[in-house]
């Protein structure tokens, strides 16, 4: 399979060049994997300044777009690359396409796929990573502000009060600006994060594992705290990930003829779009093995 510049090259040459060579490669993964191929791209890397580019409730239609007419007995391999967004869109999206493909769905994740992406990711039978593959923490966010910082804060402005009442003055300018009900605010955020991945864990992944319960705990326990990941940025190599508990696959795995096909291909698809992101004005495309796309661009 051709590597970066040799993608490059037979974008230029193509007649309808950025679609036209994704397409190639994902009907060629679609043929590899014996399943639908959805990949999910976001452009927040070339375009870090754009706003919208990560999971939102408007994908749930571009999703509906792309199952439209596929064979769902086939199942599905979903690519992810994408920096996260909103719970609640994530949550609705996978629940949809958990009852269109019952479970069979496999995640690959050629590059990165963080926080909401992560915890789509639990919420597959398996997920498919290389040695350049990252997840990330799945703790909620408020404004780029961890929720479990915030409580973490407000439990040691009430430790040094209690201490010494003269830090009542220090922390006071500080506190002022949460507003009423933003401590339960955050509780609950971190509890319905916690939940959900635990739940997807247990219907899918570890559905017939021993103490799946207890494996689904630890593994939310590790992609969800604060305290350990220190940053929401903080990446999760593949070993990690194997670590901790996640049925992750080797992209590098060879094949029978000792070829690593499946490597070649998803790093091939991954490159396309990475082209596209930096030579078009599209900031984020969802795309099937059959040739529906959806691309939001900058006006």
């Amino acid at each position: 399979m051709p590597g970066w510049n040799e993608v490059f090259s037979e974008i230029e040459r193509a007649s309808n060049p950025f679609k036209a060579i994704r397409q190639k490669y994902l009907v060629a993964l679609a043929d590899k994997l014996g399943k639908n191929v959805i990949a999910y791209y976001s452009g927040w890397l070339q375009k870090p300044s754009i706003m919208n580019v990560g999971i939102e409730e408007v994908d749930k239609n571009a999703f509906m777009s792309m199952v439209h007419k596929m064979d769902r007995e086939k199942g599905l391999a979903l690519i992810l690359h994408t920096p996260g967004g909103d719970l609640c869109a994530c949550e609705s999206i996978v629940a949809y396409l958990k009852m269109m493909f019952q479970n069979d769905i496999t995640m690959i994740v050629p590059q990165i796929a963080m926080s909401a992406g992560t915890l789509m990711c639990c919420a597959g039978k398996e997920i498919y990573m290389g040695k350049q593959s990252s997840l990330g923490p799945i703790d909620p966010q408020f404004n780029g502000i961890p929720a479990q910082g915030i409580l973490e804060e407000f439990e040691r402005a009430k430790s040094d009060v209690k201490k010494d009442i003269t830090t009542s003055q220090v922390w006071a300018p500080i506190l002022s600006k949460y507003h009423p009900s933003f401590l339960g605010e955050c509780e609950k955020a971190i509890e319905m994060s916690t939940d959900i991945c635990k739940r997807w864990l247990q219907e899918n992944m570890l559905s017939n594992e021993e103490n799946k319960e207890e494996k689904a705990e630890h593994i939310t326990q590790e992609l969800s705290s604060h305290e350990n990941s220190k940053t929401h940025a903080r990446r999760f190599d593949i070993q990690k990930c194997k670590e901790i508990g996640l049925k992750i696959i080797d992209l590098e795995k060879r094949d029978v003829s000792g070829k690593d096909e499946l490597q070649d291909l998803v790093l091939t698809i991954h490159h396309a779009y990475m082209h596209t992101f930096s030579s078009t004005n599209a900031v984020k495309i969802v795309e099937n093995n059959l040739g529906v796309d959806l691309t939001t661009r900058i006006r």
